[in-house]
């Protein structure tokens, strides 16, 4: 399916002109290179180089080493660099829309052809001046996991007193208002010598980059059901945008919008491939159920919309968007 993809694309790019000099975009990532997220982006990158020669190239400027990881948004909305690869859960404060994809429960390509896709690059032009290219690596979501067996009360609801929880904007709502967690604020980068001191004994994070991240020499519980979505995309400056050909935007946007679908795919895969090696080596999965498991997954959302929908109020644009951004990106 890739190849096909990819092939149809190359096909496409043969018959556009290529009379205008080879256009360049300069990128940055959020996370180290080593991470399944980060590969997944740079795949992107290849197929876009081999899509666009003669018409468009992106040249990589490294990760978090070469402009920090929550500088970066910033940094591509001033102009710094063309593109970033991040979470829009970095840029949360200038665009609280961004909690319709981690609150998620469909993927990429559903929410491209139904229009929410759209929708979001709207907002992301109107509020921050950049163009929203692509939502890569969707449906994979979050487990919480911990050092120590989790505790669950006498109605199986997960009891986090006494947890030294790492938090990050990503989840702190859930954690806080929900769980009642007192969360510690770090970034990835800091994580694992956080656990490696005590600093922190549990985290939420995505169903895959575990092993990569090595959190798992510490973490030894994985508590299910699952929740949320990774809300990775790319972004890239709007003027820069704006001034590109019509051949580099049309090789650009199809690229992704293949790579959508591909690494969504992709990704699957490689969650199974690790839970299987989490599991092998000892990983042990504690499961909420019932009215526990259905009242944990239901405040995930919901208090992440709460958040959502309050901080659009206080924006100028108002709450406008936030009904059709529930519709778009979440099947009830």
């Amino acid at each position: 399916m890739k190849h096909t993809i990819l092939g149809g694309i190359l096909a496409t790019t043969a018959l556009v002109g290529t009379a205008q000099a080879q256009e360049t975009l300069t990128a940055v990532h959020a996370f180290p290179e080593s991470l399944i997220y980060t590969q997944s982006f740079l795949e992107f990158v290849e197929k876009v180089n081999a899509a666009g020669q003669g018409v468009i190239e992106i040249e990589v400027r490294g990760g978090p080493e070469a402009i920090g990881m929550f500088q970066q948004p910033d940094a591509v909305r001033n102009g710094v660099v063309d593109m970033v690869y991040t979470p829009g859960s970095f840029y949360a404060g200038a665009l609280p829309e961004k909690d319709a994809l981690v609150t998620s429960n469909k993927v990429a390509a559903e929410v491209r052809e139904n229009g929410g896709i759209e929708l979001i690059d709207q907002i992301h032009q109107e509020k921050m001046g950049v163009k929203y290219l692509g939502w890569f690596d969707s449906g994979v979501c979050y487990n919480l996991w911990t050092r120590n067996e989790p505790t669950l009360d006498d109605g199986g609801n997960l009891d986090v007193s006494g947890l030294k929880l790492r938090g990050n904007a990503v989840y702190n709502a859930f954690f806080t208002d929900y769980l009642g967690a007192q969360v510690i604020d770090l970034p990835t980068t800091e994580v694992y010598s956080a656990l490696e001191r005590g600093v922190v004994d549990a985290t939420g994070w995505t169903q895959i980059g575990l092993i990569d991240l090595k959190w798992n020499e510490f973490l030894n519980y994985r508590i299910e059901p699952c929740f949320f979505s990774t809300d990775l995309g790319v972004i890239v400056n709007l003027e820069k945008w704006n001034s590109l050909s019509d051949d580099a935007k049309t090789i650009l946007q199809d690229v992704a919008i293949a790579h959508e679908q591909e690494s969504a795919q992709k990704l699957q895969t490689k969650r199974d491939e690790d839970f299987a090696a989490l599991e092998e080596g000892g990983m042990e999965v504690v499961t909420l159920e019932g009215d526990a498991a259905e009242a944990y997954l239901a405040a995930a959302v919901e208090k992440t919309w709460d958040r959502m929908k309050g901080l659009m109020e206080e924006s100028p644009q108002g709450a406008g968007n936030y009904d059709k951004l529930i519709e778009l990106f979440y099947e009830q």
